[in-house]
């Protein structure tokens, strides 16, 4: 990797991350999306991804929770076995072909939700139990398996369901990604005893977007053409993965 496109792709890192936590994501579908746009290899494109992941979801929990948006009970029927299928999921090593169509699809998925009309910001009900912990068992395998922390799919389902409103739902999926990403980069290291140095100079900008971004979104931030500019690049790499 030249000097350049490190630097263009640092670039770009900080500005996914700024766009995702300003909408209580941490951007792994935005970093893998770029990764693969580069031609980086998919062996350190999972941990790479959940690294930036820690990182930009530890200050959007920190800023959506100091905003008074994290709600625990909420939170928890969803992590008490995502975070152990999601070092599961880190653990498994996929082939390459394989995980370039997982992670493709959820590129796309990631595309059409951003692309999809806001749901009404009301709360009908919270999620029972019974169905809120097999569901986080699913998504935290998947996170694990595909690098992602789950968030992507969280926030719509509880913004679909009506389980939670717009931010409430930003703070529960930012401590949920920061919960099963941290688990599938362990289980990920334990399986590979290894990790990607070129790392750092991305994490230097996923922090400093990261900052920006969630105290932004945590507080007042128009989302929609955010979501709008996320979907196309998600569009594109997910679409490169599937083709190629």
């Amino acid at each position: 990797m030249s000097h350049d496109q490190l630097a263009f792709m640092s670039l770009a890192i900080l500005l996914v991350a700024f766009l995702y936590s300003s909408v209580g994501h941490a951007g792994a579908s935005g970093y893998i999306a770029i990764m693969s746009l580069f031609g980086v290899a998919a062996t350190v494109i999972r941990p790479a991804a959940l690294v930036l992941n820690i990182l930009v979801a530890t200050i959007a929990s920190w800023q959506f929770w100091r905003a008074g948006h994290f709600q625990f009970r909420l939170f928890w029927p969803f992590a008490v076995l995502a975070i152990p299928c999601a070092f599961l999921g880190g653990y498994i090593h996929l082939p390459t072909r394989m995980f370039q169509v997982l992670v493709g699809a959820v590129l796309l998925f990631s595309a059409a939700r951003f692309f999809a009309k806001p749901s009404d910001d009301t709360v009908r009900k919270e999620p029972s139990p019974w169905h809120a912990v097999p569901i986080g068992a699913g998504l935290g395998l998947l996170s694990g398996l595909t690098g992602t922390g789950g968030g992507i799919f969280l926030t719509p389902l509880l913004l679909f369901m009506r389980w939670a409103r717009a931010r409430q739902a930003a703070a529960v999926s930012a401590v949920f990604i920061l919960a099963n990403s941290s688990a599938g980069l362990l289980g990920n290291v334990v399986s590979t005893s290894s990790f990607p140095a070129f790392v750092v100079p991305f994490a230097v900008a996923a922090v400093l977007g990261g900052i920006a971004g969630s105290y932004l979104g945590s507080r007042r931030l128009p989302h929609q053409a955010i979501k709008r500019l996320l979907a196309v690049v998600l569009l594109i790499a997910g679409l490169k993965l599937l083709l190629t």
